[in-house]
């Protein structure tokens, strides 16, 4: 069953599925249907999906397109279409989705079902002739394969050439953006894309799709944003600069950080958190405000976001002062400094009951993040890598997994990476004879052989104190 939703910014009604599962449905409605169906599709498409491709994909996030557009500019300023697909969900031709799948007929009149249910708005049932239901289990994957191709299709127009590369294509769901050295180029592939998104009947929309330089002030500003990542390059000097693949100076600096469209997005949400929150207690502002700033400060914390942070502790100072001040409208400054701000490697903001303390920014560190290697899966069998980098895999045991990417998939006696084929043990850096306990924090992982070096170590040097 489905019912109809109405989008706040244009005003058009789009299906979402609802969780409503009536007995009398056959299974393939129900939701365990659809999670069988993608179970049965995901692993084949995954195999085919394009190396680019981000968006909705087991294994792959946003910071990986970005790591990838990073890639591609640091090394030369570029021309950048900056696109976005109108209505994707809403607007995919459905047979020729349906042509695209090309799996069983079985599977085919399932989706074909799903499809073609309709829009429930109250006890009225509304028809709908194109698109997916955006929200259900299987509508990222139906998307992701209504868009396969749209890499290919450049690649084939403009194919590598000795001293010229063909545009980058990085893809995320319905946004993508295209890079090269030549705008002429950028303009071909806009009428490429363009002409490629009618067989699927969708279109670019034009009021999100613009044609920018990286480093140039030519249209507007420099640079573009990117799934809430400003993305733009600077003039720099020779030692600051970026450096190609022959160690040159490029001639300036690529810096990522967080868009100003998300900072304000960010910065009206705690807002609106701190004045809902007016009349509660410190402890309650504090939990309620400190797992949004946990969550966004993580998602922007490998890219520069340094002078970002700080500000925002600076705003979100001022507010909770100005929440603290209407609770005691008679009291000095100094007085409620004193009662709600404690000074411990800086001011944090506390309650004075419970001792809790609210997050900052600021405490977030920077951490370099490694783009997922080229077209990989986790359905490609590499068990190693992917427990190294997820922290889990249904072939590994979960505490073995998550030893592994804790380690980065290196033994912590010799340091070198674990490689399919090794024979690897868990070591207690305490032993349990001397009352270590199995928790993870007293784990680690390391080579079989490293092991027997490890405990004949500690053997000896117990000996030399007896």
């Amino acid at each position: 069953m489905i019912k109809r939703s109405r989008s706040e910014e244009s005003g058009y009604r789009r299906p979402i599925p609802t969780n409503c599962v009536l007995w009398e449905y056959p299974w393939w409605a129900t939701g365990r249907g659809k999670r069988a169906v993608l179970a049965a599709l995901e692993p084949e498409w995954e195999a085919r999906f394009e190396p680019n491709s981000y968006g909705f994909r087991p294994g792959r996030s946003a910071h990986d397109a970005i790591k990838a557009i990073h890639g591609a500019i640091s090394q030369k300023p570029k021309w950048a279409l900056d696109a976005d697909i109108s209505k994707c969900f809403d607007q995919i031709d459905r047979p020729a989705l349906l042509a695209k799948l090309k799996t069983s007929p079985r599977l085919r009149r399932c989706i074909k079902g799903w499809l073609e249910a309709g829009v429930m708005d109250g006890e009225e049932l509304f028809p709908t002739t194109a698109g997916t239901p955006q929200g259900g289990v299987i509508s990222p994957l139906l998307a992701n394969i209504a868009l396969h191709g749209l890499e290919t299709v450049i690649s084939e127009k403009f194919p590598r050439r000795r001293g010229w590369n063909p545009p980058k294509v990085v893809r995320y769901a319905d946004d993508f953006v295209i890079l090269h050295e030549e705008r002429a180029v950028i303009e071909q592939s806009r009428e490429i894309v363009t002409e490629w998104l009618k067989g699927m009947g969708l279109e670019l929309k034009e009021s999100k799709t613009r044609i920018t330089h990286t480093l140039e002030t030519t249209e507007g500003e420099a640079g573009f944003e990117f799934l809430g990542f400003k993305i733009r390059q600077y003039p720099a000097g020779r030692y600051n600069s970026d450096r190609n693949g022959h160690k040159q100076p490029v001639g300036c600096v690529t810096r990522i950080e967080p868009s100003p469209k998300a900072v304000k997005r960010h910065t009206e949400k705690l807002r609106e958190t701190v004045k809902r929150h007016r009349a509660e207690k410190a402890a309650k502002v504090i939990e309620a405000l400190n797992p949004q700033i946990a969550g966004w400060s993580n998602y922007y914390k490998y890219v520069c976001h340094h002078a970002v942070f700080h500000k925002l502790g600076t705003v979100l100072f001022a507010m909770l002062y100005a929440w603290a001040k209407r609770r005691h409208p008679r009291k000095s400054k100094g007085w409620i400094v004193r009662k709600y701000w404690r000074v411990s490697s800086g001011w944090r903001f506390q309650s004075l009951r419970s001792g809790v303390q609210l997050r900052r920014h600021g405490e977030t560190h920077y951490q370099c993040y490694v783009k997922v290697a080229g077209a990989r899966s986790p359905y490609d069998g590499d068990w190693l890598y992917w427990s190294t980098r997820l922290g889990y895999h249904p072939k590994v045991p979960p505490r073995v997994a998550s030893l592994l990417k804790r380690q980065q998939g290196k033994c912590r006696e010799c340091s070198l990476r674990f490689r399919e084929g090794d024979v690897w043990e868990v070591d207690h850096l305490i032993p349990r004879q001397r009352g270590g306990t199995s928790g993870l924090h007293n784990l680690q992982l390391l080579h079989r052989h490293c092991h027997d070096i490890k405990t004949a170590r500690e053997i000896e040097r117990f000996e030399r104190r007896v």
